[in-house]
């Protein structure tokens, strides 16, 4: 097996199979080409007899095309675009039998077809066609190239992402056929925008526009992407919209069939199950339909004459990609908006600094309302500090001061009342009642939590406590550090006996709930939908959000508090939210007065000052001391790069799912940020790439992992 950028060896006895690199170098390169064959002599395609593949081999150093003769009973189905199946790998020249095996067989992508190759050797030949069905079209191939390289990933990878797995029962059945065009839809609730028709105006006559929109708060989000999506259909264009969650596709769901009918649109998400979301998939690939909303994975959705893209609430995690090369849906969607020159649309009721950074540099326009819509759509604010938590009475019976009772009990007489938490669980969180030591498991020092009343585990290796006492004093009552949102639940139903009380967190989501009395428990993100919105809202523990020491914790914090005070009615209304936070703090000042587009400006120039992203670009590498020093001293860094670190990462709890970064349990890893300014950022990418390529391809076995615009900075 060779690389079309090596000269190949042919050993006396036996000329080895050839998978080719297609290089450009070489392509320009004065090389004999041969009239391509296999080794074993089998007929050949007559016409474009080389077929050009990528394999599922997701390592760098294999990040590249391989040519393969096309046999002639395959000539048919052999077209770009089609799954196959080819030998690769070691044992290809192992002969058994007299007759010599080509490796072990191996998913992959046809993507071109031609008549001679850049290797002047024998091709092995394809094994087999997977499926006539072609699901990789080269605007697919283009963009997920585009993402390798812009997150130092391999373009295997990113197709797995990119291409769902097949399904042979969906592939034969037949998709719908086309609906005609709708018509243009009227304005409507974009009227409250001051640029909102105008923006409508032009996806229906097939203009691009790109905006960032600052959503009033309440439920019509939802019909608002939904008018957004039909005026791109009414113009003949096709439509994408990525949400952070179920949740947010069921209601985006909604509005387009109540707008727009049934038939016009594909859902994709995880929990349609393999074989209905590959159906979708193709019913969107064959052109049936044109407008798709889903979560992160259909950011790839392959929609035809693409008009729109468009995100829901880009801040939230659930937008950043999992698996390798980690990308994050709206950097695939500011991709997809250049490539096919079409609209681009970034919403949320809160803002990131990214989408500041775009208005900034002029390569969105802002779609927001005046103050008087925001005055009649939002809720009352007012804050409690943890000075006036110290002074009121009222606060110890269940954390709640007197104002918060007060507006609890306000709001109980006309609707639900909504309550957010920051942590689940019971008492996640325990230190010695007497000297306020945290209290740590005897075996892996991990921190001792209730997850039951009465209950006592490690949160690390989950073994029971039950005999603890202080290690500092000998003391044996515990505290709570931290109260979760269960805790919570029950002090609030002690208090008011008669109120049902409802949760909503990790375990179990509550989608809606009706518009009875009732009081909501949630944890941020999971908080429902109530039908006529909530009467009041409480934001409590406000400092265990601010206080994470991570650059985007104030940014998180205030995105957290906003997306739960959309829920409530207006002010207008009575809708009233009593923040738990230090009203000082800039975060709840912009909650205060509703302004997340200010303070995501003053967070962008402040990051300018320093040097954060997103004005510069950056990346993290990881690993144990030894490799992160031997690699950050090999690979060629762009001149205008400045390493930070490196420096410890922290222990990461071995119990749980894992995440990207995750320190695996009992190694020491240290971590380095890799820091460039504007415009040098796919210097960087490439660097890192090349580097790690050439660390494995020596056989590196020292785990190493890079990320390219980590979430996470500290």
């Amino acid at each position: 097996m060779s690389s079309e950028n090596e000269t190949p060896e042919r050993p006396a006895a036996e000329p080895p199979e050839q998978l080719a690199l297609i290089r450009e170098t070489v392509r320009k390169a004065k090389v004999p080409r041969a009239k391509p064959r296999t080794w074993r002599g089998a007929a050949l395609a007559e016409e474009l007899p080389v077929a050009r593949v990528v394999v599922n081999k997701g390592v760098l150093h294999l990040d590249q095309f391989f040519d393969y003769a096309v046999p002639e009973e395959l000539d048919a189905v052999a077209q770009p675009g089609v799954r196959v199946r080819v030998r690769f790998g070691a044992g290809a020249h192992q002969v058994r039998d007299g007759r010599r095996e080509g490796g072990r067989l191996i998913d992959g992508f046809l993507v071109e077809r031609r008549a001679d190759s850049d290797y002047s050797g024998p091709l092995a030949a394809l094994a087999d066609v997977v499926s006539p069905e072609p699901v990789l079209s080269a605007e697919l191939l283009g963009l997920a190239r585009a993402v390798a390289d812009r997150y130092a990933g391999s373009l295997a990878d990113v197709l797995q992402l990119a291409v769902p797995p097949r399904s042979a029962r969906a592939e034969g059945r037949p998709s719908p056929e086309p609906l005609p065009r709708p018509e243009a839809p009227e304005a409507g609730i974009w009227e409250r925008y001051a640029k909102g028709p105008a923006f409508l105006e032009a996806l229906a006559k097939g203009g691009a526009p790109r905006a960032v929109w600052n959503a009033l708060p309440g439920p019509y989000w939802a019909e608002e992407l939904a008018r957004a999506m039909a005026a791109t259909l009414a113009s003949g264009r096709g439509a994408l919209v990525v949400v952070p969650d179920g949740r947010a596709v069921a209601r985006v769901d909604a509005a387009l069939t109540a707008l727009l009918g049934e038939g016009r649109h594909a859902v994709l998400t995880a929990e349609a199950g393999p074989e209905k979301r590959y159906r979708q998939w193709l019913a969107v690939r064959r052109g049936s339909v044109r407008a798709v909303v889903g979560t992160r994975a259909a950011m790839f959705a392959p929609v035809r004459d693409l008009g729109l893209v468009a995100i829901w609430d880009d801040g939230d995690s659930s937008h950043s990609e999992l698996h390798a090369p980690l990308p994050h849906a709206r950097e695939v969607l500011l991709l997809r908006a250049a490539h096919d020159r079409c609209a681009f649309l970034l919403g949320g009721t809160s803002c990131t600094v990214e989408a500041a950074q775009l208005v900034e540099t002029g390569w969105a326009l802002p779609l927001t309302a005046g103050r008087d819509q925001v005055r009649i759509a939002a809720p009352l604010v007012r804050t409690v500090g943890d000075g006036e938590l110290a002074r009121d009475e009222a606060a110890r019976a269940a954390r709640l001061p007197s104002l918060a009772w007060q507006v609890v009990r306000d709001g109980l007489k006309s609707g639900p009342v909504l309550v957010q938490v920051p942590r689940r669980g019971y008492v996640p969180r325990l230190a010695c009642e007497r000297c306020r030591t945290p209290a740590r498991c005897r075996h892996c020092a991990g921190p001792l939590e209730a997850p039951e009343q009465r209950d006592l585990r490690c949160g690390w290796c989950g073994r029971g406590e039950p005999g603890w006492h202080c290690v500092a004093c000998g003391a044996v009552r515990l505290r709570a550090q931290v109260v979760g949102a269960r805790r919570t639940a029950e002090e609030l139903g002690r208090a008011f006996p008669a109120v049902p009380v409802r949760t909503s967190g990790r375990d179990h989501i509550l989608d809606s709930v009706p518009a009875r009395p009732a009081l909501v428990v949630s944890t941020p993100g999971a908080e429902p939908v109530a039908e006529g919105g909530y009467a009041a809202a409480l934001l409590l523990d406000g400092w265990a959000m601010l206080g994470r020491p991570d650059l985007r914790a104030g940014e998180e914090a205030l995105r957290r508090w906003i997306d739960a005070a959309s829920l409530v009615r207006g002010q207008a209304d009575g809708g009233t939210v009593v923040a738990v936070a230090e009203p000082t703090l800039r975060p709840v000042q912009a909650l205060v007065r509703w302004d997340p587009v200010g303070h995501a400006q003053r967070e962008l120039a402040e990051r300018a000052e320093l040097g954060f992203p997103p004005v510069s670009r950056m990346a993290a590498v990881s690993g144990r001391p030894e490799a992160l020093e031997a690699f950050l001293a090999t690979a060629e860094l762009p001149r205008d790069a400045e390493v930070l670190g490196p420096v410890p990462l922290p222990v990461t709890r071995p119990s749980g799912p894992r995440r990207p970064g995750d320190t695996p349990p009992g190694e020491t890893w240290e971590r380095a940020l890799i820091r460039v300014p504007p415009g040098s950022g796919a210097a960087l990418a490439a660097a890192l790439k090349a580097a790690q390529a050439a660390r494995l391809a020596r056989g590196g076995g020292e785990p190493l992992r890079i990320r390219v615009d980590p979430p996470d900075i500290g």
